[in-house]
């Protein structure tokens, strides 16, 4: 997979948990850092620990649709699958 990923923001941007999004679970460091991976591969990274902090958080089950839905937007491959 050498295209760049969308990224992990659905927006939604509330941070209302400790300081991270309700909607990807990302702070706003975290949305800054995403912009600057340039390797898809980095990027690749960046979402599954994303994966793993929203499984450790929970209630983030509804995030993963919304990515689809974005990445299939865009015409874009999608991590996920």
């Amino acid at each position: 997979m050498g295209e760049k990923l969308p990224s992990p923001c659905i927006d939604i941007c509330k941070f209302k948990r400790e300081g991270r999004c309700i909607g990807c679970s990302m702070n706003k460091a975290d949305k800054k850092a995403f912009k600057k991976l340039s390797k898809p591969k980095h990027q690749r990274q960046f979402i599954d620990a994303l994966l793993e902090r929203q499984a450790e958080m929970g209630k983030y089950t509804h995030w993963a649709n919304a990515y689809r839905r974005k990445c299939a937007k865009k015409s874009a491959p999608c991590v996920l699958d």
